[in-house]
């Protein structure tokens, strides 16, 4: 048995010691979940995948994956959640 090799990393080593690989990441058609949502971000923090790759194969707009890392670093996981979405939006212009 072969294994692919892949350019750039294949894993990455979060704060709290999980391990991140490319195999943990969601499925391109993935129904978004805040776990999965999350799980984007700190791929792309920690090197895993490039913001480029992460709009391109999840078909993502730009303003949609920077309200996903604004959520996640300013309020944690609860932020992404859809339930809790009007709790943690910032309102602008007031």
């Amino acid at each position: 048995m072969y294994v692919r090799k892949t350019p750039g990393r294949r894993i990455a080593t979060l704060p709290d010691g999980t391990i991140l690989t490319l195999a943990d990441l969601p499925a391109v058609d993935t129904r978004w979940v805040a776990r999965r949502k999350a799980t984007v971000v700190h791929a792309i923090q920690y090197g895993l995948l490039s913001r480029d790759e992460a709009l391109q194969r999840y078909d993502l707009t730009g303003e949609e994956l920077d309200s996903w890392f604004d959520a996640v670093n300013g309020h944690g996981l609860d932020a992404l959640k859809v339930t809790t979405l009007q709790k943690y939006r910032h309102v602008t212009g007031e």
